[in-house]
């Protein structure tokens, strides 16, 4: 790509790439577990056959990628100066239908391990909220970026980027589409891009959502912090300990892991669907939450893309965000939606202290993934998250 303009995108996996992964299923040289294992070491072995089979010989990634080929696509080189200055970046954007008022311009921030797969169920119920039970007058202009190193968005060759270079990036994007004001919304990795965005770029952004705070880290006395605050910063430790190996790895040594799962589509399999599970409102059964095709349209993104690698160096790079970045107090007002499936939930003490707390909601149901898990619920979220800062877009 050599034009900054954005341009019309359409994905397309050549039949000899399905065939080859189809072999290296059927080939997987499983390991040994012990009886009854479930899911207490990892991955279920017994569910991840299930899964690698269906894979191989049940799902049908062309019929889901043009799915995803019926959404409004496209690539931009966005960042650094001219044509060739930055990343080609791919990303969704989908404007409203049949609005009845001022439109919102929205841009949401995925996590890992995922991409732009996170929010296509909600995007319809955003752009079209009249042909889905709501009012018309909540219709949203959408845009859904795939950070560098993830889905179709180019994979840094350099060192890789922070989730303060990625909210800049995503500063240009946006005016490049029209947008010269905006709100931000994400989870996960996305919250943080999300709060960099009201950080760095407040004449931006209109005001901001997230339904996660991240893991906490506080630069000054933890004696200051109130007694739920010191609470969920254990609690935080603790979740660490026993569910955050993936982590510890890749902020570390990602691109030793990184050989075995861009190799082993099984062991790419294994290392997502278990953070599905863990993750999600899914009472420990990961498809209560996700059917095998949805799984794997995700995971098959990840194969085709080769970008697990290229995703998991982005905790690196967010480790050696300064201490100084996380003492900062988002000023734009901010609302939370803590879905109760989530992991680490902040308290109140904790959102008031680092933002300009305007909206705390406490959905009963959903998880991590909570816009694919609850896309209902998650589009009514925003909805009323931002119905008052319409007005700004007459």
């Amino acid at each position: 790509m050599t034009d900054a303009a954005p341009q019309p995108f359409v994905s397309h996996t050549p039949p000899a790439a399905i065939e080859d992964l189809r072999a290296r299923l059927r080939a997987t040289r499983w390991p040994d577990a012990p009886q009854d294992a479930g899911w207490a070491y990892g991955t279920d072995p017994g569910y991840l056959r299930e899964l690698v089979g269906y894979w191989a010989d049940g799902f049908d990634w062309s019929a889901q990628e043009a799915e995803l080929n019926r959404l409004p696509r496209f690539r931009a080189r966005v960042g650094g100066a001219g044509s060739a200055g930055g990343p080609g970046i791919h990303f969704v954007h989908a404007r409203a239908v049949a609005p009845a008022g001022p439109v919102v311009p929205l841009v949401l921030s995925h996590g890992w391990p995922d991409s732009f797969w996170r929010y296509t169920k909600v995007i319809p119920l955003l752009t079209d909220p009249g042909a889905h039970g709501a009012d018309p007058g909540d219709a949203f202009d959408v845009v859904v970026p795939d950070a560098p190193g993830f889905g179709y968005s180019d994979r840094p060759t350099g060192a890789p980027l922070d989730v303060i270079a990625i909210a800049g990036l995503w500063a240009e994007l946006m005016p490049m589409l029209g947008y010269e004001r905006f709100g931000a919304a994400g989870g996960d990795v996305g919250s943080h891009v999300s709060r960099y965005l009201a950080l760095d770029h407040p004449d931006r952004v209109v005001a901001v959502h997230r339904t996660d705070a991240g893991i906490p880290v506080y630069p000054g006395d933890p004696s200051d912090l109130e007694p739920e605050e010191r609470e969920w910063m254990r609690d935080a430790a603790a979740w660490g300990a026993t569910e955050g190996a993936y982590a510890a790895i890749q902020r570390t040594k990602p691109q030793t892991a990184a050989v075995g799962l861009n190799d082993s589509p099984a062991a790419l399999a294994a290392w997502i669907v278990e953070k599905l599970r863990a993750w999600s409102d899914c009472g420990g059964a990961v498809e209560r939450r996700f059917t095998k095709d949805e799984i794997l349209t995700n995971v098959s993104i990840y194969w085709f893309t080769e970008t697990i690698g290229s995703s998991m160096r982005l905790y690196r790079a967010n480790a050696a965000i300064p201490p100084a970045q996380h003492g900062r107090r988002v000023e734009v007002p901010s609302g939370f939606a803590l879905f109760q499936g989530d992991v680490v939930r902040p308290p109140r003490a904790w959102l008031e202290r680092t933002t300009n707390l305007v909206r705390v909601t406490e959905p009963p149901h959903g998880g991590h993934f909570a816009a694919f898990e609850e896309p209902e619920v998650y589009a009514q979220e925003l909805r009323e998250f931002f119905r008052p800062y319409r007005a700004e877009f007459a």
